[in-house]
């Protein structure tokens, strides 16, 4: 009996962690990678820094949503997506919080390494410091307070600054030490695609978040309109590489990602005709494979160039 209780809270944590969701948060910072070193720039052990911190983040952020929406009541027996570990009562709120103590103390550290290996102007060391605060401070925020932002709908915007603008213009600048305004095409695509991600997982959970005040931005908008939405996204960051391909990389390696178009495609027409919540519990898999796929095919086809 205790070994199968040890096994069952082991996977509980795991279930927590979310190790799924870690490879697309990795993807922009291979994204900027990939961009630095289109522009000669790129740098190994900074880039391996920045995978690790991003990694730890995207940890950080997942055990600070699953404790937030459990102490709020959001995690209710009528959620559609999997349960999670204190959803299950495997994980009490104290240990939860020394989870979150920890992740944050390994973040700090990954991130202060990363700033030391990369930054040698003191403003670098400033403002990438103040980023990695507000980043740590957004990922816990997100469902965790009186008023976290992911209950008001503002978990896309989020999204898109942080896992798009800043993770791959951050990596690209902290491996070339400026920035160039070309590299934002990539990274509001890197954006959208993980947004797409979040607005899958709001579409799946959306009559729940719904009957118990969690106004996401699916919820606001309504399953229509959410899947219209999810559209727009996709399509956005399809045209972002496009413009990028055309006008700044011009090389037919750069239009490696079209291969993904027709996953996205089928994807995106599923999501747009399928009207109940519980048709999407699969989708969620699927947007962050193509979201993955589309990105790496995007940074193979800008090495090759």
């Amino acid at each position: 009996m205790s070994q199968t209780h040890s096994t069952s809270k082991a996977t509980a944590w795991i279930e927590s962690l979310r190790p799924r969701t870690l490879p697309l948060a990795l993807a922009s910072i291979v994204t900027g990678s990939a961009l630095a070193a289109w522009m000669n720039h790129f740098q190994l052990d900074i880039a391996l820094m920045a995978l690790l911190t991003a990694a730890l983040l995207q940890i950080l952020s997942n055990l600070a949503n699953d404790y937030g929406d459990a102490v709020k009541g959001s995690d209710t027996e009528t959620r559609i997506g999997p349960n999670r570990g204190m959803q299950k009562g495997l994980i009490n709120q104290a240990q939860m919080k020394r989870a979150l103590i920890i992740v944050i103390a390994l973040t700090v550290v990954s991130g202060i390494a990363l700033i030391t290996i990369a930054c040698k102007k003191p403003e670098d060391i400033i403002g990438f410091m103040g980023l990695g605060l507000l980043a740590i401070v957004a990922s816990i925020t997100y469902t965790v307070g009186r008023k976290p932002y992911g209950y008001m709908g503002l978990g896309d915007i989020s999204v898109l600054i942080f896992f798009g603008w800043l993770s791959v213009a951050g990596t690209y600048y902290l491996q070339a030490g400026t920035l160039d305004s070309v590299v934002m095409l990539p990274a509001t695509a890197c954006g959208l695609l993980a947004t797409a991600v979040l607005n899958i997982n709001n579409l799946r959970d959306i009559d729940n978040d719904r009957m118990n005040g969690k106004n996401t931005l699916a919820v606001r908008l309504g399953p229509i309109w959410a899947r219209r939405y999810h559209f727009l996204l996709l399509a956005g960051a399809l045209l972002c590489l496009i413009l990028f391909t055309l006008f700044d990389l011009r090389s037919w390696s750069g239009w490696l990602f079209i291969l993904a178009v027709p996953l996205l495609y089928r994807h995106a027409m599923y999501v747009l005709h399928q009207p109940t919540a519980v048709a999407m519990r699969p989708m969620l898999e699927q947007m962050v494979k193509g979201a993955l796929l589309t990105n790496i095919l995007f940074a193979i086809g800008v090495i090759l160039s």
